[in-house]
């Protein structure tokens, strides 16, 4: 790459992920808050634990639900204006989930989160395919998704500081959990509008001679022949390959979300306080942050990346059993400090997969679709996962679920990478 492409796509990460990293911190608080807020919030509802994953899970069937019809809307409209519309009625329903008063309205609300919200990480990924040529690309998501490290972290730090704000103003713990969370979204939407431009062409802080190599290497990858641009982009759903993405990606967020969701509960139960508690899970997060960094870049060394998603999939399947078999409180929260980043850090790589073979609109629709149908994974990991851990009375069986499904998201992806185009 020449010193012109250099200097583009140094100005585009330096002035585009920043802020996109910092929506997302901000969405992934509003999604993981209800992992702290429970430690209160069962009690006070009378829920079980698996009365309250539903609850939770609930979020993941209204992202199901509006995630491909969001993306195309997103793709006709921009991302400025559609990214300001989802964070304004995420951060208004997350607030409002800090004055559930029971757990119908418990369940309403985190099924209109999910609506909310649906649309953003993948129309994320879609904008990325604008402004990003191939071989920056997964460098690029995995820039993105570090932020759901800091928010991790950033979560877990705060979350059991705003549950010990029990009392204050009235209020209890788990309602400032929601309230303090939500506010961010929705004093960020004017910033969104004044500053992401919905494309390389409306970007000022890109010059001419920018903006056209931009343009020319994408429209050379996109130009290629085996890259699908479905007239009809809803055509993008029943490719056979979008299919196998979808299925494969499943395990990864169901591991993720039920490492997400459970973490807090099992911390708790080394006997520390809501705050220690808080703390100790900055941790697992902090070295999520730095596999999400450093495994796209290695990747990036390779014509073929398969294995750096199944390998580290296979590494954290493998952490998260050991985790419950090995003795003592600090030998299980080591392994669960292997398994966070090995769940997280080959998922960049991964989004790398649907552009070598879908553009334009279908790009969107195949994002949505692999994210939306991934994503019922998390619906699993908070309904199932208590469920059978509420049954077994076991400790084990949990995990070795969420293992399960996580090797069997290491072998799709390692199945479905063979039948894609080796380039753009």
């Amino acid at each position: 790459m020449d010193d012109l492409g250099r200097a583009t796509i140094s100005r585009v990460s330096w002035r585009l992920m920043p802020l996109l990293g910092l929506i997302y911190m901000v969405a992934y608080i509003d999604r993981q808050n209800v992992s702290y807020a429970k430690l209160q919030m069962v009690s006070d509802l009378s829920l079980s634990e698996a009365a309250y994953g539903l609850g939770a899970s609930l979020f993941f069937i209204g992202y199901f639900l509006f995630e491909v019809p969001s993306n195309l809307l997103l793709e006709r409209v921009g991302a400025r204006l559609w990214f300001a519309r989802i964070m304004a009625t995420w951060g208004v329903v997350t607030v409002l989930l800090g004055f559930t008063s029971s757990p119908t309205m418990f369940y309403v609300l985190r099924f209109l989160l999910g609506v909310a919200e649906a649309g953003f990480f993948p129309g994320v990924l879609y904008a990325l395919t604008l402004w990003f040529p191939q071989a920056h690309r997964a460098r690029a998501v995995g820039s993105f998704m570090l932020a759901s490290a800091v928010a991790n972290a950033i979560g877990a730090a705060i979350g059991g500081v705003l549950l010990d704000l029990d009392g204050m103003l009235g209020l209890r713990g788990w309602q400032w959990v929601f309230i303090a969370t939500g506010i961010p979204a929705v004093v960020l939407v004017p910033v969104v509008l004044a500053t992401l431009p919905s494309g390389p062409a409306e970007a000022r802080w890109l010059t001419e001679r920018q903006k056209s190599w931009l343009a020319d290497v994408l429209h050379a990858e996109r130009s290629g022949e085996h890259v699908a641009d479905h007239r009809n982009p809803m055509r993008a759903l029943a490719d056979p390959r979008v299919l196998a993405l979808s299925v494969a990606y499943i395990g990864f967020p169901l591991a993720a979300y039920g490492l997400g969701y459970w973490l807090p509960t099992i911390v708790k139960g080394f006997g520390v306080s809501n705050t220690v508690n808080g703390f100790l899970n900055v941790i697992p997060w902090t070295l999520v942050g730095l596999a999400l960094w450093w495994v796209p870049r290695h990747a990036a060394r390779f014509q073929n990346q398969r294995w750096h998603i199944a390998g580290p999939a296979l590494i954290g399947a493998v952490a998260l059993v050991l985790s419950v078999l090995v003795p003592g409180p600090v030998l299980k929260f080591v392994m669960l400090c292997i398994a966070a980043p090995a769940i997280f850090s080959g998922q960049p790589v991964f989004w790398t997969l649907p552009p070598r073979f879908l553009k334009g609109a279908s790009a969107a629709a195949g994002f949505a679709a692999i994210n939306s149908i991934g994503n019922l994974g998390g619906f699993v990991a908070q309904t199932v996962v208590p469920r059978i851990r509420d049954e077994s009375g076991s400790d084990l069986a949990p995990m070795l679920f969420l293992a399960l499904c996580l090797a069997l998201a290491a072998f799709g992806v390692l199945l479905a990478e063979r039948r894609l185009p080796t380039s753009a």
